[in-house]
């Protein structure tokens, strides 16, 4: 992989050297780096400051290695868990003192224990899992095909992208994208997704395009730039449809059309 993405959420901690700061961090961290966690202090530098008085100084760190990151539990006496948001309860315990515990999560919830009502957390995204490509049959590691464009299909952000493709696989014309309002209404009525919101739809739109797909549109972040930012969704729909990244089976992950105009859809297909 060529590194990971960590991100502390608002009001969890600052930044190292810092202890006035309480808005999120998010730190990039290439193949043999490290980012360290802990309360820190003038003596012991951290990286992500976690200000809870049940955390340690030095509470772990994490190591991003070439093909998976690794998480240390520096504590004594406290286990850490690491959380798979994306899966159904999946989780890892990593108990104190552990060295280097590999994780496989593509999105990952590092949670501490603390003395407040809910416990400490920040998130480790590992955007570049590669895949085999379901075509290369024996031969060695080496000698391989890794697919391009890494992209799990349980996980909700390729959900948002079978949607934004829907309209154009349903119609096989050049018709409008999905707004992201109207993108969070039409998952809602998955079982799995009935809290999906708009601002959450908005994220994965962008880890898509600058994670997964790797496009970018100028000024897209540019609040108030409605054009641009469909221009985004307009790029990645494109791209998915070119390379087939999106095909019309995907459309059984979405929930039901409703309205007879849908149903007729379907049963037509």
């Amino acid at each position: 992989m060529s590194g990971v993405i960590v991100h502390l959420p608002q009001g969890v901690g600052g930044a190292d050297g810092d202890e006035r700061r309480t808005g999120a961090v998010t730190l990039r961290l290439g193949p043999g780096e490290v980012a360290r966690f802990g309360r820190g202090s003038p003596a012991v530098p951290v990286e992500l400051r976690l200000a809870d008085a049940a955390v340690s100084r030095l509470a772990g760190e994490i190591r991003v290695t070439d093909d998976h990151w690794q998480l240390t539990n520096h504590s004594t006496s406290h286990s850490y868990l690491v959380e798979n948001p994306e899966g159904a309860g999946e989780y890892l315990r990593v108990p104190p003192r552990r060295v280097g515990a590999p994780v496989p999560f593509e999105f990952a919830r590092v949670v501490l224990p603390a003395r407040g009502e809910t416990p400490v957390s920040f998130q480790v995204f590992a955007p570049d899992h590669v895949y085999l490509d379901p075509e290369a049959v024996g031969g060695s590691w080496g000698s391989r095909t890794v697919t391009a464009y890494s992209l799990d299909e349980t996980a909700t952000y390729f959900l948002v992208l079978v949607a934004l493709c829907e309209p154009r696989l349903r119609d096989q014309s050049r018709v409008a994208v999905p707004t992201t309002p109207s993108i969070a209404e039409r998952l809602r009525a998955h079982p799995a997704h009935a809290a999906l919101t708009a601002r959450a739809v908005s994220s994965h739109i962008d880890y898509l395009a600058e994670e997964k797909l790797r496009i970018e549109v100028p000024g897209a972040h540019d609040p108030g730039k409605g054009e641009r930012r469909n221009g985004k969704r307009e790029e990645i729909v494109g791209l998915a449809l070119r390379f087939g990244l999106v095909r019309e089976e995907h459309l059984a992950l979405l929930p039901p059309v409703t309205g007879a105009g849908g149903r007729e859809r379907q049963t037509a297909r």
